[in-house]
């Protein structure tokens, strides 16, 4: 599967797209590159919510490996997405040109630093890597593989999976969400939510016992994607997603003039809720005689 990001993330193809290596090559010669901002956390979070979910060809049993490309350092909180798929035992490949923060990439990528992250001075350069990098991958998948049961669940669904979110109590700053737990009650609940038209996420970890969760310090007027994951022991259940817009700041009203002079006006209105101050501007009309 491959997803390009700048300040939005966009999905290419999924892993059961194509079947076949020539498919793939053929999919990657005609690719258009996507230029723009470098949101790196942005565009890792998309992964674990769009591309690393079973209706996108992730199967459950196999091992997850991420391999970020990326030619910048990231304008967004990189780290904290990267340490929640970390969290959830996917490994990640850090591959840095030209101008990529070396430090960041260590940062994000898995250990052992020394055979997950890659540093090239530009993009031709790449070639020198594919070789080591394909053996080294091959090698962790089978690594990993070996280590794990043979018994982890291979479908989610209401077993794994909590259903019915709803969204109430929208206010300009916060909003509550509320979901129906899985039949088997998850070790935790990750809960991710971000401005739509982009924006760092912010995620919140609560306990497998709690469904539900207000959300504050939310910026007024605005669109917000929300997810929630369930994590087992060795498996993410599918996530429930929602989108809502908060409400927009509340308003004075009723504006009144009165007590005019020669060089002042009086000025009254009702009340905006939970305004703390008011900003009153005040300019003379266009050509505006004297009186």
């Amino acid at each position: 599967g491959l997803s390009q990001y700048s300040s939005d993330p966009r999905t290419e193809w999924d892993l059961s797209t194509y079947a076949t290596r020539d498919q793939v090559l053929e999919a990657v010669r005609n690719l258009r590159y996507k230029g723009g901002n470098t949101f790196t956390g942005l565009a890792l979070t998309h992964v674990l919510e769009q591309n690393l979910k079973p209706d996108a060809g992730a199967r459950l049993e196999a091992e997850k490996l991420v391999i970020l490309l990326t030619d910048g350092k990231s304008q967004d909180d990189a780290n904290l997405a990267a340490q929640t798929l970390k969290n959830m035992g996917i490994e990640i490949f850090a591959i840095g040109v030209k101008n990529a923060d070396e430090a960041e990439l260590k940062q994000v990528a898995s250990e052992p630093l020394e055979l997950t992250v890659y540093n090239v001075l530009d993009f031709p350069l790449l070639s020198s890597l594919v070789g080591r990098l394909t053996q080294i991958l091959c090698t962790r998948i089978k690594e990993r593989s070996s280590k794990e049961s043979a018994d982890i669940p291979v479908n989610t669904g209401p077993q794994l999976s909590p259903t019915d979110l709803k969204i109430s109590a929208v206010t300009s700053k916060s909003m509550h969400l509320a979901w129906s737990p899985p039949l088997s009650p998850p070790k935790k609940y990750r809960v991710v939510y971000y401005p739509s038209k982009g924006g760092t996420p912010k995620e919140v970890l609560l306990d497998g016992s709690i469904s539900s969760l207000r959300l504050s310090n939310l910026t007024s007027h605005t669109e917000y994607l929300v997810s929630v994951f369930p994590i087992y022991d060795t498996v993410v259940g599918d996530g429930l997603r929602g989108v809502t817009s908060t409400l927009p700041l509340s308003a004075p009203r009723s504006l009144r003039v009165s007590e005019l002079s020669h060089n002042s006006i009086r000025l009254s209105w009702k009340a905006a809720q939970g305004a703390t101050q008011y900003l009153v501007l005040c300019s003379a009309a266009p050509d505006a005689a004297e009186d």
